[in-house]
């Protein structure tokens, strides 16, 4: 590989460094400020005196979430809803944008449910009339009312539409004097083609699941039932009223404040998503089609 190092080309690169560096740390600082804030002595916090590290050293805040049962209980009812919501939501987006994607001799009526999405994606029939389908199918106080209430997101029926679209139309046509079917083509070849889209989808989806709260909020009417942001939303400090406080209580207090509490709920509720970036990250980077037409 050529590479070119005259001083113009220096220049470029190194602005291009500053500003990727600026990217990053505008990226990161959020991340490691909310960190030390959650980590740090109640007084210091409050004072805003917490910036690049944190001040004192305190895992209260911690122990205040972790230390409840019903914190575990949110935590798992937010993983089945993260891992059946992705893929109830990745299953159905796949089966309506495969025929969205065929040509319009193929399916004549494309074009109206085409405008239906578009239609239902811009006018929403309300909070009300939402809920009250969720409540007929006596769904509320379950695990599928978090699942199924957002089940088809229309803005990504678009991009796997959209991506369909562009694939090579020899890879069809190969397949369909092959003797492959609907299905066949769909699972056999489009998919397998389309693990990058994929894969940026099902981040999407999973990200939504697992940040969203008001859902849990209107659908859920126990504490039980909770998904962790809803749970975390509701977490509050109880502070007790009057004078007879125990010496437990009057630690607690002296050691937590709402800031530090709700910098440690923003970190705990980050985590895992964190986590899971990095596993898709690699097909972001990859190749669409690897060999998939010869020319």
């Amino acid at each position: 590989m050529v590479r070119n190092t005259t001083l113009g080309s220096r220049a470029f690169d190194i602005g291009n460094i500053i500003l990727l560096g600026l990217l990053v740390l505008s990226c990161v600082y959020p991340l490691w400020y909310t960190f030390c804030v959650s980590i740090s002595e109640k007084s210091a916090a409050n004072a805003g005196l917490v910036t690049l590290y944190p001040i004192g050293f305190s895992l209260t805040p911690y122990k205040e979430i972790i230390n409840d049962s019903m914190f575990f209980n949110a935590f798992w009812i937010s993983i089945q809803r993260t891992v059946l919501g992705t893929s109830f939501a990745l299953l159905m987006t796949v089966l309506m944008a495969y025929p969205l994607a065929r040509p319009q001799k193929d399916f004549k009526t494309r074009n109206m449910f085409m405008w239906i999405l578009v239609f239902c994606m811009l006018f929403s029939g309300g909070l009300i009339p939402w809920y009250l389908t969720i409540q007929n199918y006596h769904l509320i106080d379950s695990i599928w009312a978090l699942v199924l209430g957002g089940g088809v997101p229309v803005f990504d029926v678009i991009l796997i539409m959209n991506f369909f679209r562009n694939l090579p139309k020899e890879l069809n046509e190969a397949a369909v004097v092959d003797g492959a079917g609907p299905w066949s083509i769909l699972f056999r070849v489009y998919i397998p083609c389309s693990i990058p889209v994929l894969a940026a989808v099902a981040l999407f989806i999973s990200v939504y699941h697992w940040n969203e709260f008001f859902n849990g909020l209107i659908l859920s009417n126990t504490q039980s039932s909770y998904p962790l942001q809803t749970y975390i939303q509701q977490l509050v400090v109880n502070i007790p009223v009057g004078t007879n406080l125990t010496p437990e209580q009057y630690k607690k207090l002296s050691e937590l404040s709402n800031r530090t509490l709700n910098s440690a709920k923003v970190f705990i509720a980050m985590v895992p998503m964190l986590i899971v970036y990095p596993f898709l990250q690699k097909y972001f980077v990859s190749g669409i089609m690897l060999g998939a037409v010869k020319e």
